[in-house]
């Protein structure tokens, strides 16, 4: 029997430590912040690509799935109080959506293992389940809209949105690798966390 814990118990073990629970909380602000400030690229005809999604990924490499699937509870239920209730009435079913990303951020990219291939792995299972599955379940539930129609829309505009988006989050999580690494304690933790 190995003797290294599996990915969750380390990701929990995350948790304990002060400088994982600071730089989560950051994340997660910045992530609310770009939402209230609608930071985002409009791609024509209307297409566009926020940059929320890379806090979340951020969270997943750095501290793992557990830490990502309670952030995701944190960023949505904040995100949704912080609008000032300007989305209508909360809707838990976009909550385990974040749960869910959160998941497949920290299982695809977590212990900061970043390669093009996980990038890709990563915002595939986002678009694929989160996006496209769950997103459009939840807002059929909630317009009346035939599951169809919806997906008729949904499935290109993620479709054409997902070499894009692999880009950035790529992009971005190197820099957030880097700038991790240029934490004064960040040497010494990352070497105790990683995978032998």
């Amino acid at each position: 029997m190995s003797k290294t814990p599996n990915i969750f118990v380390r990701s929990l073990r995350e948790l304990k430590n002060a400088r994982a629970l600071a730089l989560t909380a950051l994340l997660i602000a910045i992530n609310i912040a770009l939402d209230l400030l609608g930071l985002e690229i409009r791609i024509p005809p209307n297409l566009k690509i926020g940059f929320g999604f890379l806090t979340n990924a951020a969270i997943g490499m750095l501290f793992g799935p557990a830490v990502a699937m309670l952030a995701g509870v944190a960023t949505d239920v904040l995100g949704y109080f912080a609008g000032g209730f300007t989305m209508g009435g909360y809707f838990p079913g976009f909550t385990l959506t974040a749960i869910v990303a959160g998941l497949f951020w920290g299982l695809w990219l977590y212990p900061r293992k970043l390669t093009v291939w996980r990038a890709i792995g990563a915002k595939v299972c986002v678009n694929l389940f989160c996006n496209i599955g769950l997103n459009t379940l939840w807002l059929m539930m909630m317009s009346g809209k035939a599951m169809g129609a919806l997906l008729a829309v949904r499935v290109p505009k993620n479709l054409i949105m997902l070499p894009i988006e692999v880009v950035v989050l790529y992009v971005g999580m190197k820099l957030v690798l880097r700038l991790y690494q240029m934490l004064p304690a960040a040497q010494g933790h990352t070497a105790e966390n990683e995978l032998p």
